[in-house]
């Protein structure tokens, strides 16, 4: 029954709206969930400024036998004239800025529009929501049905960009393992940073939720399909840990490129064990 004092919806748009459950409070949360996003956005943010700093530099991504994964495969020709790299020039001489920026956007492309990276900066720049049981400040929602969020539909086909990309720098790890005269037979410190990159960029590339769909996502029966239902069973583990896989190989990558810069820079020098 009525009784005259219940609390009016809110006129506002968003989540406060006659629809909805009239709350007074922003949230009745009493712990820091604000925590989890601020250092999220934090995260992210580190990255996009190292990343853009280091794509535009257009110097010291090259010491041999390592090149920065920011950089291969380097196809401007200006890579080797200024460089000294190994990769090919494929682009010729007209390309004039970095070549870092052939090549990013497809690693990049695959990252933000990964199912996790989607929920880290949705959650943490665009408050949408910022956590859960936490409203956002947002009039309207329209989910990934406009633009520009409608391109994150591209995520299957950066998909196979990414294992391109994987593939080269499987390449670069395995001539890791010449000295500076390319001969066989080298592992130094950048050899075993190199390794562990490559490992956690496979990883997070194969627990990506388009490979778990594109192995066993149409199968109906996997029983008749025994080989696809291991691989399904171990991308599916693999895809249990994907945030973590997402945040260790953004760092691996970095630090892989930032260590590179130190060789290439004169910082010092790779130390190697045999």
């Amino acid at each position: 029954m009525a009784t005259g004092t219940e609390p009016q919806p809110s006129s506002g748009g968003g989540v406060r709206t006659g629809t909805r459950a009239a709350i007074a409070a922003p949230h009745l949360r009493t712990d820091r969930w604000w925590l989890a996003p601020a250092v999220t956005a934090a995260g992210l943010l580190a990255f996009v400024l190292y990343s853009t700093w280091r794509a535009f530099a257009d110097t010291h991504y090259y010491s041999a036998p390592y090149v920065s994964p920011f950089y291969s495969p380097c196809l401007a020709e200006r890579c080797q004239t200024m460089h000294a790299g190994p990769n090919a020039a494929l682009f010729g001489s007209w390309w004039i800025i970095s070549p870092a920026i052939i090549i990013l956007i497809f690693p990049l492309g695959f990252r933000l529009t990964c199912y996790y990276y989607r929920k880290a900066y949705y959650r943490a720049f665009w408050l949408s929501p910022p956590a859960c049981a936490v409203a956002e400040p947002h009039r309207a929602y329209t989910g990934e049905t406009r633009l520009p969020l409608i391109l994150q539909n591209l995520h299957r086909y950066f998909f196979y960009a990414a294992l391109l990309v994987a593939g080269v720098l499987t390449y670069d790890t395995v001539l890791a393992f010449r000295d500076t005269h390319y001969r066989w037979g080298h592992m130094g410190l950048g050899t075993l940073l190199f390794l562990l990159n490559i490992a956690l960029i496979w990883a997070y590339t194969l627990s990506c939720h388009s490979c778990r769909h594109i192995v066993g996502g149409r199968i109906k029966h996997f029983s008749r399909h025994p080989v696809r239902y291991r691989v399904w069973g171990f991308i599916s583990r693999l895809n249990a840990h994907h945030m973590l896989l997402a945040w260790a190989s953004l760092v691996s990558v970095a630090l892989a490129d930032f260590y590179v810069f130190l060789l290439a820079s004169g910082a010092f020098s790779d130390p190697r064990f045999f």
